[in-house]
């Protein structure tokens, strides 16, 4: 009996609604409703909300700024985003005042942001125009706990010695998942691998890859390498 009434929930949470040649076209002209009415609500969401109070939080926001959820801001800090940058998803930045009276972020010009990023802002990041940061990518200028065991245990932070700025050149691409620490400076045209951890400066015109990231090889500028394809 037990076993009879499993089987008839179990096809009770699989069964739906047949799909058939008759009913095929009004589902499908239900579902097309459903795609346009979603995208509504999320670009009323978008203009009447999301984007308002976030800009109320920047510094400079360029022309043709486009988002799409309202990013994760923790903290104060000076936000400068130029022209034609895009947000993907829901991002994160993170200020910490701790080192830094107004520590600083600065997107460049066409640059594409992706989602789920992570920024962590302790004196200063700068990224470069026309940069490509996929999703998952976490950039930060300090380790935010100290090295000793007993500082942290006593809720102490980084040193602000400790704290470095971080620079991304023009043209950057940086590959999903990947890790940028501090004191970093990424030169124009690098690639950066998926998932690679980057602790040292990356010259232009360079793929690294990698835990920790190391050269993998050189590229001419204007020439799409044939590698990109598995960087990111």
């Amino acid at each position: 009996m037990r076993d009879r009434i499993k089987s008839t929930v179990r096809w009770l949470l699989q069964c739906h609604l047949p799909v058939t040649a008759i009913n095929r076209p009004v589902i499908a002209t239900l579902y097309r409703m459903h795609v346009a009415a979603r995208e509504l609500i999320g670009w009323a969401a978008r203009f009447f909300w999301y984007e308002p109070l976030f800009r109320s939080q920047c510094d400079v926001v360029g022309k043709r700024f486009r988002m799409e959820q309202l990013p994760y801001l923790v903290g104060r800090g000076n936000l400068s985003i130029g022209d034609d940058v895009r947000l993907s998803g829901k991002p994160s930045f993170a200020f910490s005042s701790r080192h830094c009276d107004s520590p600083s972020l600065v997107i460049g010009t066409g640059t594409f942001i992706g989602h789920n990023c992570a920024m962590i802002v302790g004196r200063g990041i700068t990224i470069g125009n026309h940069c490509l940061i996929a999703g998952g990518v976490r950039i930060s200028d300090f380790d935010g706990h100290p090295i000793d065991a007993d500082d942290r245990r006593n809720g102490l932070t980084t040193p602000s010695d400790n704290v470095s700025p971080v620079s991304i050149g023009d043209d950057v691409w940086i590959g999903h998942g990947a890790i940028v620490l501090k004191g970093v400076r990424i030169g124009d045209r690098a690639i950066v691998g998926a998932r690679a951890v980057v602790t040292r400066d990356v010259p232009a015109d360079t793929i690294v890859a990698g835990n920790p990231a190391r050269h993998v090889k050189s590229i001419s500028p204007g020439v799409f390498p044939f590698f990109a394809e598995d960087a990111a």
